[in-house]
């Protein structure tokens, strides 16, 4: 447990290092600020009234779980894997007393706080702006649930990040490895919509995932379905990237 401790810390600071948690505060900030005045363009232009202080969390997590949250994760995967694989960073990480397992597992981790430290961010910029410039009654319920909403939408980036590190671990070239991420998602979009009776198969769709815990009842059986689906492709998806990452020769 020690050493698998000291090998997530040591990603962390990797990443910290990198300053990706930066670049991404930036962007966060941007997005919600950018959002705000389309919106208030919109309520002085046309007379509408907008969105309150709950939508619009929820806009944002709408637009942002499709666009810059991906490619958040994948910049962040791949750096964590073919960016050490191209600088020969990661015989040095494979010379500490560690097991690859746990390093394999440490840097999975990192990613996984990433992702959700991202998604916290986001969540209390959306609702201080939304507060702030559409202020309403709302509940602690309410947010409540647009924050369970912010926190289950880390599953299926989960799930896209194990993707992309078995892509890492095929694929040498961090550019190559980008661009066949980019390729692959937008296949997948385009598929959900080109053959929608196959969509809920698809990882892409359960990126709307967090919709079903907006609903006034949770739709149980399509909570577990959707979750279960998950759950396969990340057993599948870690088994399968570990087992190049051991067997790789550095």
């Amino acid at each position: 447990m020690a050493a698998f401790q000291a090998a997530f810390l040591n990603e962390l600071e990797k990443l910290y290092k990198k300053r990706k948690f930066s670049v991404a505060l930036v962007i966060s900030i941007l997005v919600i600020i950018v959002g705000q005045l389309v919106i208030l363009g919109v309520r002085s232009g046309f007379g509408l009234r907008g969105v309150g202080s709950l939508e619009f969390p929820v806009l944002v997590l709408s637009i942002v779980i499709n666009t810059i949250l991906p490619l958040f994760t994948a910049l962040v995967t791949i750096d964590c894997f073919s960016g050490e694989f191209t600088r020969n960073l990661m015989r040095i990480t494979l010379t500490r007393p560690v097991s690859r397992f746990k390093i394999f597992t440490a840097k999975v981790a990192a990613i996984c706080s990433f992702i959700v430290a991202n998604l916290l961010l986001l969540f209390l910029l959306s609702a201080l702006a939304g507060f702030l410039f559409n202020a309403n009654s709302a509940t602690f319920a309410s947010w409540s649930r647009i924050l369970l909403a912010y926190l289950v939408s880390a599953l299926p980036l989960f799930v896209l990040a194990l993707l992309l590190i078995l892509l890492a671990n095929i694929i040498k070239n961090s550019t190559s490895v980008f661009f066949a991420s980019v390729i692959l998602f937008l296949a997948m979009k385009a598929a959900g919509v080109l053959l929608s009776q196959y969509a809920g198969l698809l990882m892409t769709t359960h990126l709307d995932w967090y919709k079903l815990w907006l609903a006034d009842t949770w739709p149980w059986d399509k909570i577990l379905r959707q979750f279960c689906l998950m759950l396969g492709y990340g057993i599948m998806l870690f088994t399968a990237g570990f087992y190049l990452f051991d067997k790789r020769d550095y």
